[in-house]
């Protein structure tokens, strides 16, 4: 097997350091032994996206926030299917993961970022959705490996009751919380309908070819 080669670090405020690394044209973000994200694997990262906006069908300039770009695969499934007077608010926590957005991984990115229906926003999702009441029409998170505060542990606000009904307040009526998770939790599902969210748990494969470990996805849909 070809070794991988490393291409960077960086900090996560907050938290620990996240790795970059290439293995012939793959690529993947490490946190300690975790492998984060892959560019093997991108389907449920699709999907996030994809079977969000199903269920914003027929809405008119819908308005996402997605809290994590990664290696950018929600958002660019996200602009595949949304219309073109849709808007797109981007917010991602680490300066670096754009720097490898725009450097070593420019390819993947396919120019997404530079759609003029995105507004990259460097900073905490947690903060967007706070300062975003009646805002949003949907809120994409994937900034963890589920719902707790893997990468940064502050983000177990996110996840909580209170976190939910903050979240819930940013919604606009009828609008989704979709959270991305590497498995099942049944507390947070509770939490979900604790919240007074509809809640529909949909498990998805990694891969887009239907294979790899099974994600979740939580689908929790305002009132």
């Amino acid at each position: 097997m070809t070794p991988r080669e490393y291409l960077g670090s960086a900090p996560i405020p907050g938290g620990d350091e996240l790795k970059l690394y290439r293995r012939d044209k793959d690529f993947m973000i490490v946190l300690d032994r975790n492998e984060l994200m892959s560019s093997r694997m991108s389907g449920s990262e699709k999907a996030l996206a994809d079977m969000t906006i199903e269920r914003l069908a027929g809405r008119r300039a819908p308005h996402l926030l997605i809290g994590g770009y990664g290696m950018g695969f929600t958002l660019r499934a996200a602009l595949a299917a949304l219309p073109g007077d849709a808007r797109i608010t981007l917010v991602e926590l680490v300066p670096e993961i754009i720097a490898w957005a725009r450097g070593p991984m420019v390819d993947l990115a396919a120019g997404c970022l530079d759609d003029p229906r995105v507004e990259l926003v460097m900073g905490d999702v947690a903060t967007a959705i706070v300062d975003g009441p009646g805002r949003y029409d949907a809120i994409l998170l994937d900034v963890d490996n589920g719902p707790d505060g893997l990468t940064v542990e502050a983000n177990d606000q996110l996840y909580s009751g209170k976190g939910l009904g903050i979240a819930k307040h940013a919604l606009r009526p009828g609008g989704i919380l979709a959270v991305w998770s590497a498995g099942s939790d049944d507390a947070f599902t509770r939490r979900l309908r604790n919240a007074g969210f509809d809640v529909d748990e949909v498990a998805v494969k990694a891969r887009d070819n239907g294979k790899g470990p099974r994600h979740v996805i939580w689908f929790a849909r305002k009132n």
